[in-house]
């Protein structure tokens, strides 16, 4: 069949079987796989395919014939075009089955592990409006398949990218992942903006007065936010902020960044307080953490204190042992371990993360710890172990592509009794435990929802030396 049959084909009355990869469902048809989003594990649908890769297809439903028990009404108006909360069809239950089942998938199939104790995976209390920051992007013109397709020049959007499309904001009328007042504030900020002929920004040409909004907030009701302009117009500005602090008094920091570069990080530019203070603080579990624009922390408070108290009780600390935290953003999970440990030693790969984290301890008091900032994978040598110790315990909280093949290596010249290792990716999580194993056993597991309606999950491992 040529590619271009393929491309338009369309799969009659096919069931649609377990959840894969990108949280898409798995069909076979003729001994084919098919990735089928937006599907539910028992469908049974005609399948309309839409691309052609080396060793399975994608498509997407036509016809839904019969329904899975598993399938919900999504609650979102715009589910159908949102990358975001792409399991809002599942059943709450079904989504934490699925989750749990993809980590032991992954550990058994990817990493060859076997006889390890799976704890029942953490679910979540809130499943909608849970987040703690959302950012939004500022379109002059907005995705026509969402708008009026005979006017497209006159739409405005302030929302989010549509998925594989860099160019392409839809409007965002509201969004359940933070608290209502988020729609709100966006709202009001587009309708100002548009009221007042402000142009928004243009994603190819890079230019335009509006370009994005972050929006923070904690759980005492206060906020945070950063809008960023693409161009240095003082009245303009000036005219945006001040309608936002005069509109949303539960604001306590309103901040602001002049963008005029190529891509909307924050690390390198100046971020000026119009209003309030300059960051935020939440408290997880009696632990003060300072938030400020460009912080990392967990955006779910609630599932993070869940979160750090697994891996502090799967450190099994007496109070006696040295720890590494290795990846340790601003301190989170040092800061957990700290009052049970000796001493943690953190490594993290951000200098700012670094700063905050001396801050955090500061704000808590807490005295036995010390953070060095460096690339793990360098930072991370005989020196540095013999200068501050061989550590009791390892805790591991790298990003979604797991740890640097030499720093598996470096865990493993340690030898430290136990290694927790946190991972939001559990396919490059069983991928290193396979180097693991030649010194360590994988003893149990335990999956944390952070992010209700999506498929991503985090996993705690603990490994015990053999």
């Amino acid at each position: 069949m040529s590619r271009k049959k393929i491309r338009f084909s369309l799969l009659e009355r096919v069931e649609i079987g377990p959840a894969g990869a990108e949280g898409n469902c798995i069909a076979r048809v003729d001994n084919q796989v098919v990735f089928v989003k937006k599907a539910a594990p028992g469908d049974i649908a005609d399948i309309q395919i839409t691309g052609k890769k080396k060793k399975y297809l994608e498509g997407k439903i036509a016809t839904l014939h019969e329904a899975s028990p598993q399938r919900v009404t999504p609650f979102c108006e715009h589910f159908s075009y949102c990358g975001g909360c792409k399991w809002q069809h599942l059943d709450y239950k079904a989504q934490l089955a699925l989750k749990q089942q993809q980590v032991i998938d992954a550990l058994q199939r990817i990493g060859g592990q076997k006889d390890f104790e799976v704890l029942p995976i953490a679910g979540a209390e809130k499943v909608r409006e849970y987040r703690n920051k959302l950012e939004m992007t500022f379109s002059h013109r907005g995705w026509v398949e969402h708008f009026d397709r005979e006017n497209p020049d006159d739409q405005t959007a302030l929302g989010y990218h549509v998925p594989g499309r860099f160019d392409k904001v839809f409007d965002v009328t509201q969004c359940h992942l933070m608290p209502p007042l988020v729609n709100d504030i966006t709202r009001s900020v587009k309708t100002f903006a548009d009221a007042h002929g402000y142009a928004f920004f243009d994603l190819r040409e890079q230019v335009g007065l509006l370009r994005t909004i972050m929006l923070r907030c904690n759980r005492k009701g206060e906020w945070m936010v950063l809008l960023s302009f693409g161009e240095d117009n003082a009245e303009a500005i000036e005219a945006v902020m001040k309608h936002v602090q005069v509109s949303f008094p539960q604001i306590t920091s309103l901040v602001y960044v002049i963008n005029t570069k190529r891509n909307d990080t924050l690390a390198d530019l100046e971020v000026l307080t119009y209003a309030g203070q300059d960051s935020i603080t939440e408290t997880l579990d009696g632990l003060v953490f300072k938030i400020r624009p460009q912080s990392f922390f967990q955006t779910n408070p609630e599932q993070a204190e869940v979160l750090y108290r697994i891996t502090k009780d799967f450190a099994g600390l007496t109070g006696q042992e040295l720890v590494y935290d290795l990846y340790t953003g601003t301190g989170s999970i040092a800061m957990y371990v700290a009052d049970k440990a000796s001493k943690v030693v953190g490594v993290e790969y951000v200098p700012e993360a670094v700063a905050d984290a001396a801050v955090n301890m500061q704000l808590n008091n807490i005295s036995n710890t010390a953070f060095f900032a460096g690339d793990m994978k360098e930072i991370l040598n005989s020196e540095f172990i013999a200068l501050h110790g061989k550590p009791d315990v390892v805790i591991t909280d790298p990003p979604r592509d797991g740890m640097h093949p030499s720093v598996v290596d470096r865990l493993l010249e340690m030898e430290a009794k136990r290694i927790v290792y946190v991972s939001c990716n559990p396919a490059t999580q069983a991928r290193d435990a396979i180097k693991l194993g030649e010194k360590y056993t994988l003893v149990k597991v335990q999956p944390v929802d952070m992010f209700p309606h999506t498929h991503h999950v985090e996993n705690v491992g603990l490994w015990e030396l053999k």
